[in-house]
């Protein structure tokens, strides 16, 4: 009978890329993995791993029997899920990740709220950028995450995740207040093509956003600095050094000598926000009741800022 859990290191190799990076997720040594792999392999007859220059990568039978590992993973969270019904109390610990605006905005009210209906149920917070996300509830380590959708990120077919829309938050253009385009009777990206741009750091979606929005808009942002915070890129863009997109969520710190401007022209860039769970894993009741929750707060966001754009969360 084949051990599951080598099923599970060769999921993590397809997830992760290489097998280095599978083992240390797993917290395994690289020759522990490898080893996990081939006595899979030697099991069903079949090679899963062969050659590729100074790496290794998935066989044809590898691809096929990942299909299969999918399922009973899935499976695997459909039984769980069941099983905690039985016990009708909302108890235990559920761990929610997303991105910045996403804990500000969004999980934070939730978990408030949670904590007074629920007050059984324990709910821990962790910001991450989207590919952290869904590293961490490919893993297990966290059960739900809302990520705002990148070019990057997983396609919504994607076997191991369950991904839906929650709501769709526009951009603005953030300028200092003393800037020509703060009194324009409208307001396009391209007005802003030949300004100085703050973006997100490398690995931000604040980032990919932003430099995708400009290239759909027809020119490449000339980039002046880099930030990681809203607050940050607001208070750069105060003191005069650039323009930015923020999303309409974004909360920016008070005082500021800067105009959000809502943009005309198509196509408009928005951030589109979705919850993201292991497949199967979304029955489960503790999380409905957080997913019900997110919702309305979703919900109280979309009425509060007129014009964003929502979805059903569970």
């Amino acid at each position: 009978m084949v051990d599951l859990r080598r099923l599970g290191v060769l999921r993590a190799v397809a997830h992760y890329g290489t097998v280095t990076a599978a083992a240390q997720a797993l917290h395994l040594t690289p020759s522990a993995a490898s080893q996990q792999v081939r006595t899979l392999a030697r099991e069903l007859g079949v090679l899963l791993l062969e050659p590729d220059g100074r790496r290794v990568r998935l066989t044809a039978a590898a691809r096929d029997l990942l299909v299969h590992a999918d399922a009973i993973e899935e499976r695997w969270q459909l039984a769980q899920s069941e099983l905690r019904r039985h016990d009708e109390r909302l108890a235990g610990t559920i761990r929610l990740c997303g991105v910045p605006t996403a804990v500000s905005t969004l999980l934070a009210p939730t978990v408030v709220a949670l904590a007074h209906d629920h007050p059984t149920l324990s709910v821990a917070l962790l910001e991450c950028e989207p590919d952290v996300a869904f590293d961490r509830v490919f893993s297990g380590e966290s059960d739900l995450a809302v990520i705002d959708a990148t070019p990057a990120s997983p396609p919504l077919n994607d076997r191991r995740f369950e991904q839906r829309s929650l709501l769709v938050d526009p951009f603005e253009l953030l300028v200092p207040a003393g800037h020509p385009l703060a009194h324009s009777d409208a307001v396009s990206l391209i007005d802003a093509a030949a300004e100085q741009w703050i973006l997100g750091l490398p690995e931000t979606s604040y980032r990919q956003h932003t430099l995708s929005a400009c290239n759909a808009a027809g020119f490449t942002p000339r980039i002046a600095h880099e930030t990681r915070e809203w607050s940050v890129s607001a208070t750069l863009v105060a003191h005069g050094l650039g323009v930015a997109l923020v999303p309409r969520l974004a909360r920016l710190p008070g005082g500021l000598d800067v105009v959000r401007r809502r943009l005309d022209g198509t196509p408009l860039p928005v951030c589109r926000f979705m919850t993201c769970t292991r497949r199967g894993g979304r029955s489960d009741h503790r999380l409905q009741a957080v997913l019900t929750r997110l919702a309305a707060v979703a919900e109280t966001l979309t009425s509060d800022a007129g014009g964003i754009e929502e979805d059903r969360a569970s």
